[in-house]
C-alpha cells in the first residue's frame, strides 16, 4: 500500500458503520456496530459518541484494550485497528463532536450526564484488499 493514511482514511471516512470491540469481565471479546466516527485525527485517534450508561463504557473503564473495524462491502476491503479506548467526559471533548440533532439521544444536550465521548487510539492495524492482508503501524 503506497499511502496508508490516504487509502485507509478514505475507507474510514466512507464507512456507514464502525464495529467496535471490547473485552468483557470474563476476558471474551465483544463487538458492537456503531454509527460512523464523529472525528478522526489521521489513523491514530478516532472519536465516537455513546451513552455513559452503556455496557461498552463499563468494559472500557475496566479494560481499555479495543479494536475498531471498518469495511467497504462493495469492494470487499476492510481495516482493523487495535489499540485502547478512553472514555471522555470533559466539556471540551463533548462539545467538539456534538452535532445538531444529538438531543434525540441525549435529551439534556451537550451536558447530559449520559453523553460521553469514546476516543480510540490506534497502535497498529491490518488492512485487507484484493485477497491479501498487510499489517501497518499507525503514526
Amino acid at each position: 500500500m503506497r499511502d496508508a493514511n490516504k487509502t485507509i482514511g478514505n475507507l474510514i471516512d466512507k464507512a456507514s458503520v464502525a464495529i467496535i470491540g471490547s473485552v468483557d469481565e470474563d476476558g471474551f471479546p465483544n463487538s458492537k456496530a456503531m454509527l460512523p466516527p464523529r472525528k478522526r485525527e489521521g489513523l491514530k485517534h478516532i472519536f465516537f459518541t455513546t451513552n455513559t450508561s452503556s455496557m461498552r463504557v463499563k468494559q472500557y473503564l475496566k479494560n481499555p484494550k479495543a479494536c475498531v473495524y471498518f469495511f467497504d462491502k462493495r469492494f470487499f476491503k476492510g481495516v482493523m485497528l487495535k489499540g485502547v479506548m478512553e472514555v471522555l467526559h470533559d466539556s471540551g471533548s463533548k462539545e467538539m463532536i456534538w452535532r445538531p440533532g444529538d438531543e434525540m439521544y441525549y435529551p439534556q444536550g451537550v451536558t447530559d450526564p449520559d453523553y460521553c465521548v469514546l476516543r480510540f487510539t490506534a497502535q497498529q492495524g491490518r488492512y485487507y484488499s484484493n485477497f491479501a492482508s498487510e499489517n501497518f503501524e499507525t503514526e
